[in-house]
């Protein structure tokens, strides 16, 4: 699976998972390494940096792009082996657990 396959499942298992969210591709060209997409639901916002596998390189300004916007919201780096995980926790975090 490529990563805009794996990009496309994940964000309609997100619409499913919280209905009538936003989700936002981002653009790295304008802001080099920001997070791939925006998730908007009710009140918050997360971001989530979609990789095909936990060994895909990072690329420059993504670690610090997650980082400071899980500082200031909810981010994550997501690929399949911690999609579970990552989801469940921004499950939690959308319904008012974090």
């Amino acid at each position: 699976m490529t990563e805009p396959a794996y990009q496309a499942k994940l964000k309609k298992k997100i619409k499913e998972m919280l209905p009538g969210c936003i989700i936002q591709k981002e653009d790295s060209r304008e802001i080099q390494g920001i997070p791939d997409l925006l998730i908007l639901y009710k009140n918050k916002w997360a971001s989530l940096e979609v990789k095909i596998d936990e060994d895909a390189d990072h690329q420059p300004n993504q670690d610090y792009y997650v980082d400071k916007m899980n500082g200031m919201s909810f981010s994550r780096f997501i690929f399949p082996e911690n999609e579970e995980m990552v989801l469940n926790e921004l499950l939690l975090f959308f319904n008012g657990g974090e």
